[in-house]
């Protein structure tokens, strides 16, 4: 995919309606430092974040589209953080100062074998803490994982590589914290960790799975109160590792004496490092053989789903868990079983859809589909199946019900009603955008849309921008407002805004003059005296530019008396700040 073709309407259906504001306003102020083009499919970037620290972003595209987007900020939420939308901004709107530099495979085609091998021995004396990762990868390479399901009770993984690379994770979280990371330097690096031993269990590697794990949890557990002293809370990595412990339990046949043995681990590792395990052990104690699990398997459904009991608070968990398994299992009857007993919802729909049970899908979404994250889920999963007028009225639906993704299925199904020639249900899933996220941009896609209804659309979007709080839409709210000629609406967001949103103010106050230079006189003069008044010479270029609008009200309401009076006191009160007086002689002020 050529990043000429990458368009913001792709950045934004990745991101969140948040984190692509706060990205647009990370590009915005030059946060982007720099960004390497390598090869046809990798950039790499670094941007600064708060406090001067410096992420880096890795993009890598495909003939298809994007394949992964990765920062090295703490960013764990749904889509892009905001570093990788400002890196896609200014690949989109700054290409031209994209460095271009060779591709991996290209630098490597230039060494022979034994350059190679020299160039990994320097990188290694350099950075001694690679030879684990080498360690670890030359091991898997050479012993790839198997497809088959293996013996018993074979474990063929080597777990030393893993208690080094977390003893090496943890060694250098200290050092982090010591020098007063406040960012969590460790949990993402271990994360990685459990990830691969939940590969190796979806591959049916579920004893191999449960040896990384066991690896993972004990050098933890041995080692964090070295981290624990800087305070480090092993409450995220915790929850993954139950989350993972219960997938390879319930994916791996175990005898008896395996069972006693990983509950006597998980419950010393619970108390000795103050963490919580219940998950993982109750699949421990249920596995697949509970009764009530069992006739839910069956098609036996009871409102209490497998819980004969109060259900706890990790069993929508446990049963994600399971229906993964089934899935992956490919036993899709239990599959639906299971989610039906236990309420989700979500996978239930969609798994329908997948199974071109479309009708069913249909039918079951008018009574039980209560979120638009359910709807969204089932519309998609149609369109896959090529069911494009069904996914549009379950996507339509969707946007009329309660949840957390309006603006991601608002652009969804944008797209979809264009695709379809659907003006009305592209207009209903534009509104749902601008109420979330508002631009220009939408607003007058619209006012197309809406056609003769134009006027009557206006009002209702005119009272929903009038109302909206949204972090990051003053610009956008502004621009709509000065495109209407709604001048003094354009004035209440700006007045009250801080030095950084200098340019939307005097854009503002730009507009502003014909119609009420008596609030530029005064919002400029106000904001100019406080930097003249506190003597932030530094500031004074901004100081001017704010005394140019002044003077421009000043002149065009016929006051030029009143400049020349006011000009005349600056001189009196600021005449020794040689640097300010040169700046107000040089534009033009003097």
């Amino acid at each position: 995919m050529s990043i000429s073709l990458f368009s913001e309407f792709t950045i934004r259906r990745h991101a969140n309606a948040k984190s692509f504001q706060k990205g647009e306003a990370y590009y915005d102020v030059g946060a982007v430092i720099s960004v390497t083009q390598r090869g046809k499919k990798m950039f790499q970037a670094e941007v600064e974040g708060s406090e001067a620290k410096i992420y880096h972003v890795n993009i890598n595209l495909n003939d298809d589209g994007l394949t992964l987007g990765r920062c090295t900020c703490p960013y764990h939420l749904e889509g892009w953080c905001k570093h990788i939308v400002a890196t896609m901004l200014v690949c989109v709107r700054q290409p031209e100062i994209i460095e271009h530099r060779p591709s991996l495979e290209e630098l490597l085609n230039r060494l022979d074998h034994i350059q190679t091998q020299k160039l990994l021995r320097e990188l290694v004396a350099e950075h001694p803490q690679i030879l684990e990762a080498i360690d670890q990868q030359v091991s898997w390479m050479t012993n790839p994982i198997s497809v088959g399901k293996p013996a018993k009770s074979e474990i063929t993984i080597d777990i030393v590589p893993f208690c080094q690379q977390v003893r090496q994770i943890l060694r250098d979280g200290v050092r982090d914290l010591e020098y007063g990371c406040e960012e969590d330097p460790i949990t993402e690096d271990l994360l990685k960790l459990v990830n691969i031993a939940v590969d190796y269990c979806e591959r049916g590697e579920g004893h191999n799975a449960i040896a990384i794990l066991a690896a993972i949890t004990a050098t933890c557990v041995e080692k964090w109160d070295e981290v624990a002293e800087y305070g480090a809370e092993n409450h995220e990595i915790v929850q993954e590792l139950n989350y993972a412990w219960s997938e390879a339990i319930l994916s791996t046949e175990l005898n008896p004496e395996e069972k006693v043995d990983i509950q006597v681990n998980l419950e010393t590792w619970q108390n000795e490092w103050n963490a919580d395990f219940s998950m993982s052990l109750e699949a421990l104690y249920q596995d697949w053989d509970e009764p009530a699990l069992i006739q839910v398997l069956m098609g036996n459904i009871t409102p209490r789903g497998i819980w004969t009991g109060k259900a706890p608070e990790f069993a929508d968990h446990l049963a994600l868990i399971r229906l993964k398994i089934l899935e992956r299992q490919e036993r899709y009857q239990e599959y639906l079983y299971l989610a039906e007993a236990e309420g989700q919802v979500q996978h239930y729909l969609a798994m329908l859809g997948r199974l071109g049970k479309v009708d069913e899908a249909m039918q079951a979404a008018q009574t039980q589909m209560k979120r638009m994250e359910q709807a969204f889920a089932l519309a998609k999963t149609l369109a896959e199946q090529g069911k494009l007028n069904q996914a549009l009225e379950i996507a339509k639906t969707g946007l009329n019900l309660p949840g957390t993704c309006q603006f991601e299925l608002g652009i969804w199904t944008s797209d979809l009603a264009e695709k379809l020639g659907d003006n009305p249900a592209n207009l209903l899933a534009t509104k749902a955008i601008l109420q979330i996220q508002p631009s220009l941009a939408d607003y007058q896609k619209i006012k197309t849309l809406a056609g003769e209804d134009w006027e009557n659309e206006k009002l209702d979007l005119l009272k929903i921008l009038r109302t909206y709080k949204g972090w990051g839409s003053e610009a956008a709210k502004v621009d709509i407002f000065l495109d209407e000629g709604l001048i003094d609406d354009a004035i209440k967001i700006v007045s009250e805004l801080d030095a950084y949103h200098s340019d939307l103010i005097h854009k503002v106050m730009t507009a502003a003059i014909p119609h009420n230079p008596g609030w530029v006189i005064a919002n400029a003069r106000r904001r100019a005296d406080l930097i003249m008044d506190a003597s932030k010479a530094q500031y004074y270029s901004d100081a001017v530019d704010w005394l140019k609008q002044a003077k421009a009200a000043y002149l065009a309401s016929g006051r030029k008396a009143d400049w020349v009076k006011y000009r005349e006191k600056l001189t009196l009160v600021h005449g020794r700040k040689r640097k300010l007086m040169g700046l107000l002689k040089e534009r033009g002020l003097g």
